[in-house]
């Protein structure tokens, strides 16, 4: 296997043998944790040519690291580093005299803490999140499209490019948005980027300064608040309802705190699935036009909507003049594909373009071009469809799991559209120690705490239903019930009770 070449500074003006310099500089890199214990060091001859020395003075400078336990050297096989060799762990501390520096920072961190999550056992059930199943993703069609692509556009695709994103995938993402959301769509005023994150901090840092009020749903969407918060923002949350924000608490917030914005997901709220009726949509792109705040509208699984027609976005009716569109195609294609866009009102995507060339002039426009190609051959609109009719069926493969396995301990409403279903649990659980449990029975969830603004014990937990097929789900509720059997907190399940109505905390 080849190697990195190991770059090694010595200075033939130094009062110390090149031989020494050399001993004591790969000394350094072990002790520092550079070189590994049992890794190969280059041959004698290779090093001397990459250092331009003679080969005797590396055969000195090694044979003076064997002699202080170092490097051991095997018969015809080479030098390594000691297995008994000082480690990056095990660096000397510097002397009490010696000046100490540390980075300096504000003393609050801007990010959103979450607990972390640990990655799942092998063989363990993912239940806590709303991920796309990649199995279900269309690596033949997109390889494809892929090699297409570099055959017949292979020069233009790997010089510079516009970093608003290729111009193919730009008008058919256009093409989408005006034909399935109304929306005003051209490419013009649209800009693909490399995920939703990267889309809100774009927008946030074009749209906020230091001190700005952001309103935010009580419950949302942790990886967003941070984007905001690191433009500066201050962030206020709104309560969330069965019928998605609180409008009416936030025209109370206006009459005493100016608000320089709104992000929220009305569609399906996250992590609710709540659906904001065309009347609060219509009331708080009133507000907004009355009180000049901007709406950024996250519509981040526009897609997946099983009853009805979706409801169309903010953007798409009157308040659309104040109004910003995020949204991604990672849910339709997979994680690892994040493909992202921003729709906005030309006079503010002048704004916005001139940003993402000065923070990201670069876009994928390899990969661009080839989901242009799914979009353009028609496999994009099959894929989709596909994924719906399965996300549909898994949805209501798990609430009937729910039922049957856990009964009353769980109340909640099939959503009419999303990737996840949200529930309340019987006032009897300790959801933290269920989830516990769960971990032990091979199933990952937990609960709603860490959607809560203010990361408070909440007696409620988001299911996802798109990342396990239906036999999947299935016996991830079964061990969900072994699980909350072994916690011992409550009575059996019984038959379910209806669900009530909630609201999220300020």
């Amino acid at each position: 296997m080849r190697r990195w070449a190991l770059t090694i500074a010595l200075d033939p003006k130094h009062e110390l043998p090149i031989f020494l310099q050399l001993a004591n500089a790969i000394a350094d890199d072990i002790r520092g944790g550079r070189l590994k214990a049992g890794e190969a060091l280059p041959g004698t001859r290779e090093l001397a040519e990459r250092l331009s020395l003679n080969r005797n003075t590396v055969v000195a400078g090694y044979e003076e690291l064997a002699a202080e336990g170092w490097v051991h050297t095997r018969v015809g096989g080479g030098t390594f580093v000691s297995p008994l060799a000082p480690s990056a762990t095990h660096v000397a501390q510097p002397a009490s005299d010696a000046p100490t520096y540390a980075l300096s920072h504000s003393g609050h961190s801007p990010v959103h803490a979450i607990a972390p999550v640990k990655a799942p056992r092998p063989g363990s059930l993912m239940l806590g999140y709303s991920l796309p199943d990649t199995r279900l993703f269309p690596a033949t069609e997109l390889t494809r499209a892929f090699r297409r692509a570099i055959a017949q556009r292979g020069q233009s695709l790997i010089g510079y490019a516009d970093p608003c994103g290729h111009h193919r995938l730009r008008e058919q993402l256009a093409n989408m948005l005006r034909s399935t959301r109304a929306l005003p769509a051209s490419a013009d005023c649209l800009m693909v980027t490399r995920s939703l994150e990267q889309g809100i901090d774009l927008v946030a840092r074009m749209l906020l300064s230091p001190g700005d009020v952001v309103a935010v749903e009580g419950f949302g969407y942790p990886p967003a608040w941070s984007v905001l918060r690191l433009a500066g923002s201050q962030l206020m949350p709104i309560p969330v309802d069965e019928d998605g924000l609180s409008v009416d608490a936030l025209e109370d917030a206006l009459t005493h705190q100016s608000i320089r914005a709104v992000f929220l997901t009305p569609h399906h709220q996250f992590p609710t699935t709540a659906v904001m009726s065309s009347a609060r949509r219509a009331k708080l792109a009133a507000l907004a036009l009355a009180h000049r705040f901007a709406i950024i509208e996250d519509d981040y699984d526009h897609e997946f909507h099983y009853v009805g027609k979706p409801v169309l976005p903010i953007a798409s009716g009157d308040g659309r003049a104040n109004t910003i569109y995020i949204g991604s195609l990672s849910n339709l294609l997979a994680p690892g594909i994040s493909t992202g866009f921003v729709l906005a009102p030309p006079t503010v995507f002048e704004r916005l373009a001139a940003l993402r060339a000065a923070s990201d002039p670069r876009s994928d426009v390899a990969m661009e071009c080839a989901i242009a190609e799914l979009f353009e051959d028609g496999e994009l609109l099959r894929h989709v469809r596909r994924m719906q009719r399965a996300y549909a069926a898994r949805r209501d493969a798990l609430a009937d799991a729910l039922r049957r396995h856990l009964g009353s301990a769980l109340r909640f409403r099939i959503p009419d559209g999303g990737m996840g279903l949200w529930a309340r649990a019987d006032d009897a659980i300790d959801i933290e120690r269920w989830s516990q449990e769960g971990e032990r029975e091979g199933v990952q969830f937990f609960s709603a705490t860490r959607y809560d603004f203010h990361q408070r014990v909440q007696p409620y937990l988001r299911l996802g239903f798109s990342f396990l097929n239906e036999t999947e789900l299935e016996e991830g509720v079964r061990r969900m019930a072994r699980a909350l059997a072994r916690t011992d907190t409550r009575r059996s399940p019984k038959t379910s009770r209806p669900a009530s109505s909630w609201h999220s905390p300020a």
